[in-house]
């Protein structure tokens, strides 16, 4: 299954929990391996849009918030490495909203 390609993406996700540094469960490092940083979230989302939306979605679990799907990829970063990331999407009614990664 495919999910949405318009699927929301949250700006604040991105730039005030992903690639910033959090003493648990950090991942901005591991980003930042890829050539991610603060300066360049709006290629992260393009990125996760282009690359990883694009793959196939496997369901997980159901929460009272909705369906939850599990996307493994690599993506192919800025400065030209590849990082392997699993990504959690949920699905609530029609709306398709990217929850978190996490290196694979």
């Amino acid at each position: 299954m495919y999910l949405d390609k318009n699927a929301i993406i949250a700006r604040e996700k991105l730039t005030q929990y992903l690639l910033i540094f959090l003493p648990k469960d950090d991942k901005s490092k591991y980003l930042e391996k890829g050539g991610y940083n603060l300066d360049n979230w709006q290629q992260l989302e393009k990125d996760l849009r282009e690359q990883i939306l694009t793959l196939n979605a496997y369901p997980t679990k159901k929460t009272n918030y909705g369906q939850k799907y599990e996307i493994v990829g690599i993506l192919n970063c800025p400065n030209g490495k590849q990082l392997k990331i699993k990504t959690i999407w949920i699905v609530r009614e029609s709306l398709t909203q990217f929850v978190t990664l996490f290196p694979e």
